[in-house]
């Protein structure tokens, strides 16, 4: 019998009720984390995910669906314990099977992992072990979550679908660490911050598997002030400085999954205050200062990971992109260049005029496409974060007042008019962004 969406069983009899329960909750996740709604006109769906409320309610309810299956396992598995059976512990949802299960599970938002994993010590340890995100990225299943600090030990994330923000454990380190430079990356589902304590460089690693901080971590050549980029489950940083200021040309290569850094070529020329990105499948160094704190570099160079190489890039980031009338000896109190990729397009938030610039690859120029958010404000570039989240473009930043400023994160999906900025959530904070990093799992 149909009602509405739903399956309903009239009288069943009782040794096909439980079996017929854990089909229709089956059934019912696989078809909620798809998006999709049973026995829903085509010409609805658009209409009814544009509502808020039936979003949040499909998500009640793929979550009830799935507290249910678990309930239903234990049930049974109470059952098979009193008659001297056992089940399967790793099928996850017995009755259904492990693969059925994970296939559930990967089209669920990461947002719900964490009420998933709180059923039953099954789920938990399968969330936990990772596996689930290496499957999504084979999948092509990725959600970009933007993680940011807007004060020295703590950071925040903010889920840009469900509009939802998170706060993260505080770092536990010392006040070295905490006043000193750092940069962020965000790999894998590691989030690492870089930083330096007494006397050494020292990384701090926040995974999202167990919601927790820790730090040991070392490249194997210390650094900071580099720049670095993400694809994947890799990562790789490049140039920056040493612990005694010494300006690095050496670049490594960090693998999330196996935990190891990798030493790679140098590269053409020392910079730091440089930026880095991933575009076509390869790496780039942009911008930055070279050798005396006072040579701002207007090449950029790219490296191959097949070939293993680099080659230079004569003025891919020019130095008036740096601000008009710009004085050599200031180039290192300016912040890195502001870059994002987006679909394979590299983006460039030029802070000094408040414009957002285009990167036309084939005659090594920039032209100017529009206007950055209204409230897009910094202390030459720092202060305001400018990323890449899938295939939309973010600003985060905002106005710091007496009484407390706020910051905004504002989005906008290229296309081949001018920009047209979503503000998708403002919160009060009397600081402006020291860090942030986009994680995509």
């Amino acid at each position: 019998m149909l009602e509405g969406s739903y399956l309903v069983s009239r009288d069943l009899p009782c040794a096909c009720e439980q079996e017929s329960k854990w089909i229709y909750y089956a059934f019912h996740v696989i078809e909620h984390s798809k998006g999709k709604r049973p026995l829903e006109d085509v010409a609805d769906i658009g209409l009814r995910k544009s509502s808020k409320l039936l979003d949040a309610l499909e998500k009640e309810e793929t979550m009830q669906c799935l507290h249910d299956l678990s309930l239903s396992q234990e049930e049974q598995s109470d059952k098979q314990h009193d008659s001297g059976t056992h089940s399967d512990s790793s099928s996850l949802i017995h009755q259904i099977g492990r693969d059925l299960s994970i296939n559930c599970l990967l089209h669920c938002s990461r947002s719900d992992y964490g009420s998933i994993s709180s059923l039953n010590q099954s789920f938990r340890s399968l969330i936990q072990s990772g596996e689930l995100y290496r499957l999504r990225r084979q999948m092509g299943i990725i959600e970009h979550w933007v993680y940011f600090s807007c004060n020295l030990l703590e950071w925040e994330a903010f889920d840009p679908i469900l509009r939802r923000w998170m706060h993260l454990p505080t770092m536990t380190s010392n006040e070295c660490f905490m006043c000193s430079d750092k940069e962020s990356l965000a790999v894998g589902t590691e989030l690492l911050v870089f930083g330096k304590e007494i006397e050494y460089h020292v990384i701090y690693k926040y995974s999202i598997l167990t919601n927790s901080w820790s730090s040991g971590m070392k490249t194997n050549t210390p650094r900071c002030l580099f720049g670095s980029a993400s694809l994947g489950e890799i990562a790789i940083v490049a140039g920056g400085c040493d612990s005694r200021g010494n300006i690095l040309s050496s670049a490594e290569l960090y693998n999330s999954e196996t935990g190891t850094w990798e030493t790679l070529p140098s590269m053409n020329k020392p910079r730091k205050l440089c930026s880095g990105v991933f575009m076509d499948g390869k790496f780039y160094v942009i911008g930055g200062v070279g050798v005396g704190n006072s040579t701002v570099l207007t090449c950029g160079e790219v490296y191959d990971l097949k070939a293993r190489s680099w080659i230079e890039v004569p003025d891919m980031y020019p130095a008036r992109n740096r601000g008009a009338g710009a004085n050599d000896a200031l180039a290192a109190a300016k912040a890195p260049p502001l870059l994002a990729v987006v679909k394979n397009e590299l983006y460039a938030a030029y802070y000094a005029e408040n414009e957002l610039w285009k990167y036309d690859k084939g005659r090594n120029l920039w032209i100017t496409i529009g206007r950055l958010p209204e409230h897009a404000t910094s202390m030459n570039g720092w202060g305001l974060a400018f990323r890449a989240c899938g295939d939309q473009l973010i600003v985060i930043g905002g106005p710091r007042a007496l009484n407390g400023g706020f910051i905004e994160i504002n989005s906008w999906e290229p296309t081949e008019g001018a920009p047209n900025w979503n503000l998708l959530g403002r919160k009060h904070s009397g600081n402006f962004v020291y860090n942030c990093a986009v994680m995509g799992c």
